[in-house]
């Protein structure tokens, strides 16, 4: 963001780095990541990219993580209310980073191999390195070079019903340093599997979260990934999510964001391979002075390959969302098929509304299309459910739920989607009157 915030970050770093886990990154990446984020410095307002977020706290944070200022002894426990894990899914948690056995599932649990990254010995398939990140993706840098620990995932080939559930619990104030969760995901060939990741807050802790997780599915492989975004309203989140699609291989992303105080996501999703598709559904809910901000990028790389994007986003009171969806079709992926729809709803009088929908085509032989569309609730249809006997605050409720769910339908994990839409509906202030209809 600034050359002296870069240089800070650069000597919290400097400071800490003997006691950073060595399994994580390496110190050679480390110093790497550091090295790029001291001369190009984090992003700043200006930038095209980033208008929309909420860079003003980066001035005020500390870095390094919050687990090397607490000892292991003084991790708190379970946080009251914390829901069981789903049906059929085996869980694993995260304390500002760093592994809970306590509150998680033996690995034997599950198909897939998952290690703590603090304990892998860095040899696992899912840690391969990803290409050198965009100028977009400079918190995931941030990330690389402070993560104390997060999930070494590997599903084998052939491999069916793997059933997950990431859970990221951010309990630090923001005072005492930043929480870094990290996810490394590796499907190969003709592996299916259904991952939930969630990031939780414990109370009302205003902590400073940053966020990455890399994903690489092989040939035929299938992942449906639910990410769930439900930190407290006084947390900062920067998230990072890069993928890459070999041939044929599927990938359904659905994301609900509707906690923190400033969020931002930045997505990466590269159709590498012939074949490849993705769907993403995304849904955003701001209210109070929240900010919800998401950059998606998605690259057409081979020939072929399909992507369908759905974006609804409400902001109530005097929040911001946004949602920037680019698509780029490179000059070797012919036959791509991709579609957008990008919607947002105003809910209150000084709310704001931003959607972007942005095409990059270096081929004739594709069929795109893209609509955008922001605005206040349908007068017509207020009009219709008034008339037949609904108060005007059902009426505006039912409307509201509607939008959403274009994005909440596709969540085929039923408990989930219930438990979603129990949070969606206090989100939205709708209580009783609105769970009538769930």
């Amino acid at each position: 963001m600034s050359n002296p915030l870069a240089a800070r970050i650069a000597e919290e770093h400097a400071g800490i780095e003997r006691a950073l886990p060595p399994q994580l990154a390496g110190a050679a990446r480390r110093r790497a990541a550091i090295a790029r984020l001291t001369a190009e410095g984090l992003p700043q307002g200006r930038d095209e990219n980033w208008k929309y977020a909420n860079l003003r706290p980066l001035e005020r944070q500390r870095f390094a993580p919050a687990m090397l200022a607490r000892p292991a002894a003084a991790l708190p426990g379970a946080p009251g209310g914390l829901r069981a894990a789903l049906p059929g899914f085996a869980r694993y948690s995260f304390i500002d980073g760093l592994f809970a056995a306590e509150l998680s599932d033996a690995p034997a649990a599950t198909y897939a191999r998952v290690a703590p990254l603090a304990a892998a010995d860095g040899s696992d398939a899912a840690r391969r390195p990803r290409a050198e990140r965009g100028a977009d993706q400079r918190f995931a840098l941030l990330n690389e070079a402070f993560a104390t620990d997060g999930a070494a995932i590997s599903v084998p080939a052939g491999a069916e019903s793997v059933r997950l559930e990431l859970l990221f619990l951010a309990s630090a104030d923001a005072q005492a340093g930043a929480s870094y969760p990290r996810v490394e995901l590796r499907l190969e060939p003709g592996a299916r599997m259904v991952l939930i990741e969630r990031h939780l807050s414990v109370g009302g802790t205003a902590s400073f979260v940053a966020s990455a997780a890399s994903v690489e599915l092989g040939s035929g492989a299938v992942l449906e990934h639910y990410r769930v975004q439900e930190l407290s309203p006084r947390t900062i989140l920067f998230d990072t999510l890069d993928a890459a699609l070999e041939q044929n291989a599927s990938y359904r992303l659905r994301t609900i964001a509707s906690g923190a105080q400033s969020a931002r996501s930045t997505l990466r999703l590269e159709l590498a391979g012939e074949g490849a598709e993705l769907s993403l559904a995304a849904a955003a809910v701001g209210s109070r002075q929240q900010v919800q901000d998401t950059y998606a990028v998605v690259e057409h790389r081979a020939p072929h390959t399909r992507t369908e994007q759905t974006f609804r986003g409400i902001s109530a009171g005097r929040a911001r969302v946004a949602f920037n969806g680019k698509i780029v079709v490179a000059r070797e992926a012919h036959g791509t098929d991709s579609r957008q729809s990008l919607r947002g709803l105003l809910a209150g009088g000084e709310a704001e509304i931003d959607v972007r929908p942005q095409l990059e085509i270096h081929t004739d032989e594709v069929r795109c299309s893209h609509g955008a569309t922001a605005g206040k609730l349908d007068d017509n249809m207020l009009f219709y459910l008034l008339s037949r006997g609904l108060d005007r605050e059902t009426a505006q409720r039912a409307l509201k739920w509607a939008f959403l769910e274009d994005v909440i339908s596709r969540i085929d994990v039923p408990a989930l989607r219930r438990e979603i839409e129990e949070r969606l509906a206090g989100e939205l202030h709708d209580g009783a009157a609105l769970r009538e209809l769930l």
